[in-house]
Formats: structure tokens, sequence, C-alpha cells
């Protein structure tokens, strides 16, 4: 696999133009957010916990590219089809995503009165209902099977392999204390708030189990698939090094703009829904995005960023919760 030789770690990505205009507009989002927050008090907490935690996220790039710095950095656009192909692919693949977004929000809507979004209701945040295990495990199944199984079933058979769709380790070593060590610092992070260990012993073990599997089907494995694994490989086709990234990163609250609490029903209520969304998963997603651009394997950051930190750490309340575990 050809090595693209114009990622230099930090140094090179703050010399990228690209940078700079998502930074202007992250202040556009947080100053936009801090005008709703003039009637709605919960922005204000949010532009701040935000930018808080990019810092975080900066800190962790650092780590990471610490860890990586022996390591050749994989040209994931050679992974994709030629850019006729790649363009297609990454079109089709929005429009099936967004049919499958819809249609979710349509039928739990219709079914339980809430929308079937990327997480459950009160995932990092609290929890405005409980939900039914018949919720749950529909939800998991819909998004696992819609959103994973089949986008990956079907670009195998269109002839793409793991490692084209950046499902094998290139160094498996190097990939595993990756993700030992940010899995450390994120579930650090996870311990500032409510988490798993404020639940009884039971409780950690039934519900942290559940809550690992299907989180695993519900969000884990429909993010990697989608995003990591089909559509950042095409970014890299089409374009620059630091747009591909940044593209892929915030593909990852695209995802999630059918949250539980998003209203679409005025102008003002989407805008909100869409602040409060982008300002919540940007961060996050420009860790992903960064894990899989910096290793090459989408599989790192699902074990060291998302599965276990934070569904294990802070959601297994949730599914205690929802299904009465006492």
């Amino acid at each position: 696999m050809a090595i693209n030789g114009r990622f230099n770690g930090i140094g090179w990505m703050v010399r990228q133009r690209a940078l700079y205009v998502a930074m202007l507009l992250w202040l556009l989002l947080s100053g936009v957010g801090l005008l709703f927050s003039r009637h709605t008090p919960l922005f204000r907490g949010l532009v701040v916990g935000s930018s808080e935690y990019l810092v975080m996220v900066v800190l962790m790039f650092g780590l990471v590219t610490l860890l990586t710095r022996k390591r050749p950095v994989i040209d994931l656009g050679q992974r994709a089809p030629e850019r006729g192909i790649a363009g297609r692919e990454a079109l089709a693949m929005w429009a099936y995503a967004a049919v499958v977004m819809v249609a979710g929000r349509l039928i739990g809507q219709h079914l339980f009165g809430e929308g079937i979004a990327l997480h459950l209701n009160g995932s990092l945040v609290g929890a405005t209902r409980v939900q039914s295990p018949i919720e749950v495990y529909m939800w998991a199944a819909y998004n696992g099977i819609l959103l994973a199984l089949i986008p990956y079933v079907v670009f195998r058979m269109r002839g793409y392999s793991n490692e084209q769709l950046s499902l094998k380790s290139a160094n498996l070593k190097s990939d595993v204390l990756v993700i030992v060590v940010v899995l450390a610092f994120s579930a650090g992070l996870d311990m500032r708030g409510t988490n798993i260990f404020q639940l009884t012993r039971h409780q950690q073990l039934v519900g942290g189990l559940m809550s690992f599997w299907l989180h695993l089907f519900g969000t884990d494995l429909p993010i990697m698939i989608l995003i990591y694994s089909i559509l950042m490989p095409r970014y890299f086709k089409l374009f620059s090094p630091m747009t591909a990234y940044l593209l892929g990163a915030v593909s990852y609250p695209t995802m999630h703009i059918f949250e539980s609490g998003t209203r679409y029903d005025s102008l003002r209520a989407a805008a909100m829904s869409l602040t409060f969304v982008y300002l919540l998963f940007i961060p996050p997603g420009l860790m992903k995005s960064f894990l899989t651009w910096r290793t090459g394997n989408a599989w790192v950051h699902v074990w060291a960023y998302h599965a276990i930190s934070p569904h294990v750490t802070v959601d297994t309340r949730l599914i205690v919760s929802d299904f009465g575990i006492k």
C-alpha cells in the first residue's frame, strides 16, 4: 500500500488551510450556541463543555502521534476506486444512510413515540424517558442490520477486501498500544461524571455486558462501517488529506441529526437541534477520524474510543434503567 508522505504529525496539520477554515466554522457554531443560550441556558454549558473537551481531544492527538511516530502513514485514498466511482459510491452511501435514518425516525415515532437514532435516549446526556427492552432490541437490530451488515456485505460483494475497507491491521502491536492508551485516557475522563462504578456489582456485570453488545450493534459497528470503512477512503480519493480527515470528522455528527430531543417542526427548532448535535459530536468525530487516518484501521476507534468508553463506562446506566436490572 502506498504511503502518503504529506502527513508529518501535528506540525503538518497546523499548516493546512482547511484546518483554519474548520476552526472558524467551529467558532461560528459556538457563537450560535451562545446566542441560543440567551433563552436556553443548556447551550452555554454545551459550548463551554464542548470546547473544553476539544482541548482533551487535541491532547489525545498528541499521545497518538507520539505512539505512532515511527509508523508510516497509509494513503487511505488508495483503498478506494478511481475518482468517478469513489464519488458515486460516496453519494450512494449518503443517500442510503439518509433513507435509513429518516425511516428510522418515522418508524420509531409510530411504534414507540420517539425515532430510532444512532444513540439511545439519554446516551452521554440525561435520559428523558425509560425505553422498553423491545425498543432497545429493535434499535440495535435496525441500525446493526441496515447501517452495518448490509453496507458491509454489499461492498464485499463489489470486490472490496477487508484491507480496502480499513478492517485489517497493518501493525497489530502498535494498534493495540494506541487502543490501550487512548482507552485509559478516555475512560479516565468518563470517571468525572456519572459512570459504571456508581452502580451495584450485579448491575456492572450484567448491565455492562448488555450495554457492550447492544451498543456494538446499535451504534459502534454502523459508524465504523458506514463512515470509517466506506466513506473515509473515498473522501481521501476525492479531496486533500486534511479536507478528507475533516469530512470524516463531520460525518459523525451528521449521522446523529435525528438524536432524541431533536426537532425539525420549525426553523428555530431545526437550527437549535443542529447546533446542539454538531457542538456535542464534532469533538469525538475529530478523534475517531484521526485514529482511523493515523492507523489505517477502523477497528482502533471502536475499541479505543467508542465500544467501551463511553458506551460501557457511561451508558451502562441507561441499560440498567431500561431493563430494570437490580
